[in-house]
């Protein structure tokens, strides 16, 4: 005979489990990774800022068509997850648009998006500039990529793919799912904050304490909005910023700092 029980706890352990392998298969995974690569360049020769750590490099040097194949490969299953997660939002009859990633408000998300991401870019920036300088972050390399026709278009997609997986299962995803193990708010606002920052942790303590507080900006926003998408907005302005604007200026402006 088959073990019963209720039904309320049958749901929250099949929660609790589908929470733990999407976060394993997409930015948990990262968060442990990240905290490798953290580990190994504390552990190297020489300080934090002397080291760099490279977003968008080349996958197949000198092969251009193979590269563009490579980082297209890479773009379109990083995205996976968040198709997974469309798929069990779907089967609990709710679907994405349950958190606000829809296209019912673009000119609405896009304009919030901006403002938001133009307050976050600039104390970014000047952030990670203080940190780098005090030996607290790596050298961030926005790109790498090789002067070819594909590498702007590139490194939008890229800036694309990070802000809708992010925030969709960082913000959305988890946030719904924690409520609905009946964590607390703030419990919910503080695991969200320091998985954000977890991943970003190969950057250095810079970038996990700037990604954590960014991380606690956009819960409280995702809060009073119920949207993801003002959220994933910004979060495309500010990479496609950040890897534009240093395939631009790297080498031409002193203020920015390169390895």
């Amino acid at each position: 005979m088959a073990d019963s029980f209720p039904q309320e706890t049958v749901s929250r352990r099949i929660l609790r489990s589908e929470t733990v392998l999407v976060l394993a298969l997409s930015l948990g995974a990262s968060g442990v990774s990240a905290l490798i690569s953290f580990v190994g360049s504390l552990t190297k020769p020489g300080g934090l800022k002397d080291q760099a750590a490279t977003l968008n490099s080349s996958a197949a040097p000198g092969r251009p068509w193979l590269d563009l194949a490579w980082q297209l490969f890479g773009i379109t299953t990083a995205l996976v997850p968040v198709a997974l997660v469309a798929h069990l939002l779907i089967r609990e009859g709710a679907g994405l648009r349950v958190l606000g990633f829809d296209r019912t408000r673009p000119g609405q998300d896009v304009a919030r998006g901006a403002v938001v991401a133009a307050g976050i870019g600039s104390a970014g920036l000047a952030f990670y500039l203080v940190a780098r300088a005090a030996g607290f972050n790596l050298t961030v390399v926005p790109e790498s990529l090789p002067d070819v026709w594909w590498k702007f278009p590139v490194l939008i997609l890229s800036a694309l793919q990070n802000a809708v997986l992010e925030e969709v299962i960082v913000v959305g995803y988890l946030l719904r799912r924690l409520g609905q193990l009946g964590w607390t708010p703030t419990a919910a606002l503080l695991a969200s904050s320091v998985l954000r920052g977890s991943y970003h942790l190969y950057q250095g303590v810079g970038g996990f304490i700037g990604n954590m507080v960014m991380g606690v900006v956009f819960v409280l926003l995702y809060r009073r909005w119920q949207r993801v998408g003002p959220l994933v907005a910004a979060h495309a302005l500010l990479d496609i910023g950040a890897f534009v604007g240093y395939a631009l200026l790297a080498g031409k402006v002193g203020w920015l700092p390169t390895p």
